[in-house]
């Protein structure tokens, strides 16, 4: 048995601590890694692969005294960025206990998870003002009466039809964004956004659903998400001086997995064969079984869901752009962890998803991050061979974000450096100019996109694997109503990571054909513009549910050729 002890981030290891405090110690035997220490000890170590030592993000540093009671596999799968300059800082899933003796080690804190860049806006559908809580004051009783259509939810003493409120909750796998609404005049009061705490245990849905699957896992993760809605909603009733026991309705917009998460039901049927939701929204559960802060009686409405990879956030951004009554042909594509796409023909829907991965996410690369101040969001080589480079706050450089990601691939595929098969291009066949920016890092090729941020060829085929499924993804949605790039007539861009790309690197890295240059469009959050819809007008809902029963779902598993569609598009 090794005896680990944890101190916390921001003090230097074997520091006393305030208040003759003692770091949190643990005992555990030969061969468990220090993820799984710090998880027995209660110690949250953020690990987005959920410790499958893809994301090369749980680091922790040990002391040098400690180095000898651990030990490394032989070759990592993933690397931590920093490992090879301070072999103090180690990945805790493949760092393993050793024998016996102290370890002390503490989690290096990253910087992206505060202040991150959450989009809260997006194209709006214009609805008239229906909300299913209606209020009416009894002049006798002298009490308000709250009611879901026929049905009394309950009273207040006194006049209280002033106060009249709803909140949209946008449950993105990475983000959360909360907006209180006035439902007597359909104005926004406030929003708020926040990191998804579920995304420190497992950064996509696949592995949420693992996570979920383990002891205490679904507790965890439905409590994170209650915990972080809760607080967003304390934030925007503080702002906007709105009292709590007024909001009488929550929408939730998410996808599959987030719906199940969010409402505790367990999501392991959506990670086998058939894929069948437990919930298929349309639905209103009480707010307070839910343990959400709001009123005694309010009501949590889940908006309809398509498919198991085919959520409410796709329904709510369906109702958003107003697919079903556009005429000619139009593509909306949610780019993200899952590719979620819908295809209209004059207003015939069409959907499919596909498992981009987290690499747009910033995860699964080694200087990857989300987008928070000192990551890199614009990319661009000018013709002298210059980089030219802008982060979030214009900060130092310290690590690269989903749309500074296919910025660089994009411009490294344009100028030639990374090939048509994604290898980096020979140093004597790149002009002089880009040639000192190949380099190699831990003994392989990458290219410096600053001294201290670097893109590896491991990172470009994490690019080319995310790209590659989304773009197979359309491409069969195309083929399956017999089109072709050509015929669309309208690309949507949705989702806060969408919105912040350019359309150039859309193309130049293949993610989308040539053909759409010119007709792309970026609306925005349409999941929380969609979940305000569904909150103001009950007709809305209605017809979304209807529209949802008649939408075609094709399962790319079982597309003839798919896999050679893939391969197909892997190339840049």
């Amino acid at each position: 048995m090794s005896n680990v002890r944890f101190w916390p981030a921001a003090v230097p290891v074997g520091t006393k601590l305030p208040g003759g405090a003692s770091p949190v110690t643990i005992d555990v035997p030969s061969g468990t890694t220090l993820l799984e220490s710090a998880r027995l000890a209660g110690i949250l170590v953020e690990s987005p692969c959920n410790g499958s030592g893809t994301c090369g993000k749980c680091r922790v540093r040990v002391s040098s005294a400690s180095l000898p009671h651990i030990t490394l596999p032989a070759a990592e799968s993933c690397d931590s960025g920093d490992s090879a300059n301070d072999p103090e800082i180690l990945l805790a899933c493949h760092a393993q206990v050793a024998g016996s003796g102290d370890i002390d080690l503490q989690p290096l804190d990253r910087q992206d998870k505060k202040a991150l860049q959450i989009l809260s806006h997006g194209q709006k559908l214009t609805v008239a003002l229906a909300p299913v809580i209606s209020k009416a004051y009894d002049p006798v009783a002298l009490v308000t009466s709250i009611c879901d259509k026929d049905r009394v939810l309950g009273s207040e003493p006194g006049d209280t039809t002033a106060h009249h409120y709803g909140v949209v909750v946008d449950i993105g796998t990475t983000t959360l964004v909360a907006a209180l609404i006035d439902l007597k005049s359909g104005q926004e009061m406030a929003s708020a956004s926040a990191l998804n705490p579920q995304s420190l245990h497992a950064q996509d849905v696949l592995s949420r659903i693992r996570f979920a699957a383990e002891e205490n896992g679904l507790d965890t993760l439905y409590r994170d998400i209650i915990d972080a809605i809760n607080t967003l909603i304390a934030q925007i009733t503080q702002e906007s001086g709105v009292k709590l026991s007024h909001i009488y309705e929550i929408v939730f917009s998410g996808n599959t997995c987030m719906l199940h998460l969010a409402t505790g039901a367990d999501p392991a049927s959506l990670g086998k064969y058939p894929y069948t939701p437990l919930i298929r929204g349309g639905n209103v559960l009480p707010a307070r079984q839910l343990g959400l802060t709001a009123a005694a009686f309010a009501e949590v409405y889940l908006p309809p869901i398509i498919s198991a990879y085919v959520g409410a956030d796709i329904t709510a951004g369906i109702l958003a752009a107003d697919l079903s009554r556009l005429d000619g042909t139009t593509l909306f594509v949610d780019i993200g962890t899952n590719g979620e796409m819908a295809l209209a023909v004059d207003g015939q829907l069409t959907v499919t998803s596909t498992a981009a991965g987290p690499a747009f996410e910033g995860m699964n690369i080694t200087h990857g991050m989300r987008a928070a101040p000192g990551a890199l969001e614009k990319f661009q080589i000018s013709a002298d061979g210059d980089l030219e480079i802008q982060t979030i706050g214009h900060e130092p450089a310290t690590g690269i974000c989903g749309s500074g990601l296919l910025d660089i691939v994009g411009e490294l595929v344009r100028c030639g450096l990374v090939l048509k098969n994604g290898k980096l291009a020979d140093r004597l066949t790149t002009t002089p100019a880009l040639a000192d920016k190949l380099v190699t890092q831990a003994g392989k090729p990458a290219f410096a996109v600053t001294d201290q941020v670097f893109l590896s060829q491991k990172d470009i085929r994490q690019v080319q694997l995310a790209k590659g499924a989304v773009r197979a993804g359309i491409e069969c949605l195309l083929d399956a109503k017999e089109l072709s790039a050509a015929d669309v007539d309208r690309v949507f861009i949705a989702g806060s990571f969408g919105y912040h790309l350019n359309p150039a690197s859309l193309v130049h890295t293949g993610l989308l054909p040539e053909a759409f240059r010119d007709k792309i469009q970026f609306l925005g959050n349409t999941a929380k513009t969609g979940g305000e819809a569904l909150l103001l007008n009950r007709t809305a809902r209605h017809e979304l549910s209807q529209l949802v029963q008649d939408v075609e779902v094709l399962e790319l598993a079982n597309v003839d050729n798919f896999d050679r569609t893939f391969v197909n598009c892997l190339s840049f």
